[in-house]
């Protein structure tokens, strides 16, 4: 049997529920840039884009330290913008709502930091890579 469970808070939970045999703790962190290029391509064709017609390279840069929840938001709240205009949403659409939105790494910037600075000797890296 496989369970995954996610805690905002792991300093909070009693020991016998994250010691090694009963768990392996893992920290996500953000996406590193191949991962939000991932994202986003997947998101812009789920909500009917073609990704070669997207500067990712300049999106990937706009998102770093963005969840993937986030980057998703960003590509939705793209074709809500476009959806008015009776238009498919597009490239400035999306880059458009990149530098108006506020991710979670930046307004809860000190508490991110002490549960990466907690996860650096305590969990194991989710991506198999180390955040710069």
């Amino acid at each position: 049997m496989f369970v995954v469970a996610t805690a905002n808070r792991i300093e909070k939970l009693p020991a016998e529920v994250i010691r090694k045999a009963a768990s392996t703790s893992s920290f996500p962190g953000p996406p590193m840039d191949e991962e939000r290029r991932a994202i986003l391509a997947i998101h812009i064709r789920a909500y009917g884009g073609d990704p070669a017609e997207f500067n990712l390279n300049f999106l990937v840069a706009a998102t770093k330290g963005w969840s993937g929840a986030e980057i998703e938001q960003a590509v939705k709240a793209a074709v809500i913008r476009a959806y008015p205009e009776g238009r498919p949403f597009n490239y400035k659409d999306v880059s458009w709502n990149t530098a108006r939105m506020v991710p979670l790494s930046k307004t809860m910037e000190e508490q991110l930091k002490r549960l990466r600075q907690w996860s650096q000797t305590r969990a194991t890296p989710a991506s198999g890579k180390v955040q710069p």
